[in-house]
């Protein structure tokens, strides 16, 4: 029987919405990868903090004082992956950046509990502890945003037998433009 493509879409939008709000889901902690100032590929694990489903975006906190936010403002394109209940989505897309107390990440910030804006506090990400004795600064001048919009969503449903899987597509405004089944 062919895959209902319209579905698996919704049920990959709702699965990646339950993640943004529950710590305890699959798909709150996802794998973003890029590529670094070098060329060479990086792969973090992430917080997915909201989900947008008509604009088919990804809401990732970060410091700004990371090579991740630099590298990223050369190439913008990355892959995220998240595996949960034997589903794999590999989503592509480009990652617009959204810097301290620009409009996004303000509202963002506002959003956070004290504890976690804490960690933006401190000596910049890879940086020496036994040098760094950290930014004393307000930790809201190192929070950025990355809203990651999706052109395509990797979808594989990993089973004993019979694994499945399709290729969904998205146009730059959100909007679901099709897909096909492939093979796994």
């Amino acid at each position: 029987m062919p895959l209902r493509l319209d579905e698996i879409d919704n049920d990959c939008w709702t699965a990646l919405e339950n993640g943004a709000k529950e710590p305890e889901c699959g798909f709150h902690f996802l794998t973003v990868a890029s590529v670094d100032q070098q060329g060479k590929p990086q792969a973090r694990t992430m917080v997915l903090r909201d989900v947008d489903r008509v604009n088919r975006t990804l809401e990732i906190h970060t410091d700004m004082r990371s090579p991740k936010w630099r590298a990223l403002g050369v190439n913008q394109d990355v892959t995220v992956l998240g595996y949960c209940n034997k589903i794999q989505l590999r989503l592509q897309g480009t990652a617009e950046l959204h810097a301290a107390h620009s409009e996004v990440a303000a509202n963002a910030w506002q959003r956070l509990s004290p504890r976690t804006q804490q960690t933006y506090a401190g000596g910049a990400p890879g940086s020496d502890t036994a040098i760094s004795s950290g930014d004393k600064g307000d930790p809201e001048n190192n929070f950025g945003v990355m809203l990651i919009r999706i052109s395509l969503l990797d979808w594989c449903q990993l089973a004993r037998e019979n694994n499945q899987r399709a290729l969904l597509h998205y146009r730059a405004d959100g909007a679901f433009i099709g897909g096909k089944e492939v093979n796994p």
